[in-house]
């Protein structure tokens, strides 16, 4: 697992931008983009904001290119219409995909507005490694440790399923409806096998009311409790963190080091 400490949140989406592009090879001279499709894991909420504002400025001041991408995000609320503010669609759509060139028909979400949802689930499982699997994945992370919607107790192997949300996921997110009461209690998620098989991870954080679970993510031991330890098993997985996200980790100096002689080869 890979350590990147960042003076602050906007540091911190402009180096996960300068990975992201460096790794799908979105440039617009990058031969790897004008030959085959990549496949980009998306994540919605307050983090990833930053970085989906980059690729836009870059992708309007002609660097980049989403034309050969194909998208999947990692979750939707059940009961949320597509079209309602509150869901991942709209998210997307208001925040990345109306303002760059990703073609529609290539951008997925998990379907909520049907009768089975397993079905739906199972779906989109299928369709993630009929696209080739997840090249790069983009996560944020809970105060609970979840990564998507996979809450405390999930399955470590777990594929996309129906999730039930915990009182805490419902009272952070509360914000966004117009009561608690409004927080949908279940969600379509990808599951942490799902995730896990992505080829490479870069996840951000940011802020101090991250500090423990980014602790308890990095240097805590491999538990359901702490969905995103899982991430200490993945070969290519990046942290991406403000000063105030990584202040608890207890070895932040060696992961300083090993940072600053990585940049040095």
């Amino acid at each position: 697992m890979r350590i990147v400490v960042c003076e602050s949140p906007d540091q911190v989406a402009v180096v996960a931008a300068d990975e992201s592009i460096e790794y799908l090879g979105l440039a617009c001279n990058s031969s790897n983009h004008s030959q085959e499709k990549t496949v980009l894991g998306l994540a919605t909420g307050s983090t990833p904001l930053g970085l989906y504002q980059k690729w836009i400025e870059r992708y309007r001041s002609g660097e980049i290119s989403f034309r050969n991408v194909v998208s999947f995000n990692l979750d939707e609320y059940c009961g949320v219409p597509p079209g309602a503010p509150q869901s991942y669609h709209y998210f997307m759509q208001e925040n990345l995909f109306k303002n760059i060139d990703i073609l529609p028909q290539n951008t997925h979400i998990p379907n909520t507005a049907c009768e089975d949802l397993p079905a739906s689930a199972e779906a989109y499982e299928i369709a993630i490694a009929q696209a080739g699997g997840i090249d790069l994945q983009i996560l944020g992370i809970g105060t609970a440790g979840h990564i998507g919607f996979n809450e405390i107790g999930s399955s470590l192997s777990s594929a996309t399923r129906v999730k039930t949300l915990t009182s805490k996921t419902r009272q952070d997110n509360a914000r966004f409806f117009e009561s608690l009461e409004r927080v949908p209690r279940m969600a379509i998620t990808m599951g942490l096998g799902t995730i896990m098989n992505a080829r490479a991870i870069l996840l951000l954080a940011t802020g101090l009311h991250k500090a423990d679970t980014i602790r308890e993510t990095v240097e805590g031991p491999v538990t359901a409790m702490v969905p995103a330890s899982i991430l200490q098993f993945h070969p290519n997985a990046t942290l991406v963190l403000d000063q105030a996200a990584a202040s608890k980790l207890a070895h932040l100096d060696y992961y300083l080091e090993c940072e600053r002689n990585q940049q040095a080869l």
